[in-house]
């Protein structure tokens, strides 16, 4: 039997009590979670306690100097993602962390070398790969029976749906953004994966932020992540839609909103493709899939609940890539174009202008 990976718990909130926690104590078992640490000590000292980790930490440098420690996960707010990573690397730690990979290409881009300098391995939450539905139709793809997918559009809409507003998620400086870089992440890189990874080339974009002040009840069960704050900042967009080319001549639009006047809640990715096109929704708990091709006009493939894809993820990461040497289906080449994606549609935002990437 393969030695357990001793893992290192950092941030014990709302994502971290929703899939990690579950995840290491029930479905992970190449992995024993060793330590935690939240900035909030009864946090930390809770999960700890659940995890049967030996400590519980209020400063997560504490976290990584544990010698016994091979890897942190990463569910700390957004701008400590790239800064926890590249501390966890130096010190020779396996890293995998929540998504946005970072808050700016500048630190995005510290983080690939911290990657490379250190012999480990770097994953960042793509959760989005892992449901049945995408599992599905990536197979499909790879099969030729798509042909070439030249265009799509893809999109995250909620009708109201801000979480923790006043908090982490809605101050720039530490979200990097709203809606884009919160939701746009998962749903333009399932995009881009299922094209096979193209270097994007340019982007433009417009954002909007008209639902600051409104205090309609959220319909989003995702707007519970986050702890509100009356009194904090929300100088983030609630919208943005925009357009992204690629270095091999593909398009993709894109659309996310935290609040909008909708019908309905709904994540999509719509791709045409030569042979055949798709269009993949998120709601369901498999995902749900259309195919259009000439032979059959609308075909839907019955889909069979997989494991919670975010620990899908993980354990890819664990059983797969460090124990098992295996590739890593995500690289932080992809992650480093995710960022300048982002940076580039908000630059785009600001000054009305196409920006190269």
């Amino acid at each position: 039997m393969s030695k357990k990976i001793k893992v290192g718990l950092i941030g014990c909130g709302a994502i971290s009590r929703w899939s990690r926690i579950p995840a290491y104590s029930n479905d992970l078992e190449n992995a024993e979670v060793v330590a935690t640490c939240d900035i909030i000590k009864e946090r930390a000292e809770s999960a700890a306690k659940e995890l049967g980790a030996k400590y519980a930490f209020t400063d997560y440098r504490d976290l990584i100097a544990l010698k016994e420690v091979d890897m942190i996960d990463i569910c700390a707010p957004n701008y400590l993602h790239s800064q926890a990573a590249i501390e966890g690397l130096n010190a020779g730690k396996h890293v995998f962390t929540e998504k946005p990979d970072a808050i700016s290409v500048e630190e995005v881009l510290k983080m690939q070398a911290a990657y490379k300098k250190s012999g480990k391995h770097l994953m960042v939450m793509r959760n989005n790969r892992y449901v049945a539905a995408s599992v599905y139709l990536k197979k499909f793809i790879e099969e030729g029976k798509c042909g070439e997918l030249y265009a799509g559009r893809c999109g995250w809409l909620r009708r109201r749906g801000i979480p923790g507003r006043g908090g982490i998620f809605t101050e720039k400086a530490v979200s990097g953004g709203g809606p884009l870089i919160d939701l746009g992440v998962h749903i333009i890189d399932l995009a881009m994966w299922f094209m096979g990874n193209p270097r994007p080339v340019s982007v433009s974009g417009s954002t909007f932020a008209k639902f600051a002040d409104d205090d309609s009840e959220a319909d989003s069960e995702h707007a519970k992540f986050g702890d509100p704050n009356q009194t904090g900042i929300f100088d983030v967009e609630d919208l943005c839609m925009g357009f992204i080319k690629f270095e091999n001549g593909a398009c993709l639009q894109i659309e996310f909103s935290w609040a909008s006047n909708i019908e309905k809640e709904t994540g999509f990715v719509e791709m045409r493709g030569t042979k055949a096109g798709f269009t993949w929704n998120g709601t369901a708990p498999t995902g749900e899939l259309a195919l259009f091709s000439p032979d059959a006009l609308v075909h839907r493939p019955m889909l069979k609940p997989l494991l919670m894809a975010h620990t899908s993820n993980l354990k890819h990461f664990i059983d797969d890539v460090i124990i098992g040497g295996k590739e890593p289906n995500f690289t932080p080449e992809q992650g480093v174009n995710m960022i300048k994606i982002i940076e580039g549609i908000y630059t785009s935002a600001q000054t009305g202008k196409e920006v190269l990437l």
